[in-house]
C-alpha cells in the first residue's frame, strides 16, 4: 500500500502494478481497493500499464470522506 496526499490534506491510499502508460481504477461508492475483482482487473491491466487502484475517501485506507463534493474527488485523483 502505497499514500498520497490530496490538496486538502486527506490521506488517500493506492496500490500500484505494472509498468507503462498510467491508468486509474476508480471504484463505485461502496468499492474497495481490496475487492477481489479490482484486484483482477488491476493485475490483467499491468501487462501493459501502470494501474493505480485507489481507496476513495471514507474508504479502506483512505482518510475520512467530509462533504461530497465533484472537487475533492478530482484533487484526489490527481493527487
Amino acid at each position: 500500500m502505497y499514500t498520497v496526499t490530496s490538496a486538502d490534506g486527506t490521506r488517500i491510499a493506492y496500490d500500484r502494478f505494472g509498468e507503462g502508460p498510467a491508468v486509474i481504477l476508480v471504484n463505485g461508492a461502496l468499492g474497495y481497493r481490496k475487492f477481489k475483482t479490482m484486484e483482477r482487473i488491476a493485475t490483467a491491466l499491468s501487462e501493459h500499464y501502470t494501474v493505480i487502484n485507489y481507496d476513495r475517501r471514507g474508504r479502506g485506507d483512505s482518510g475520512p470522506a467530509g462533504p461530497a463534493s465533484v472537487q475533492r474527488e478530482v484533487e484526489d485523483l490527481a493527487a
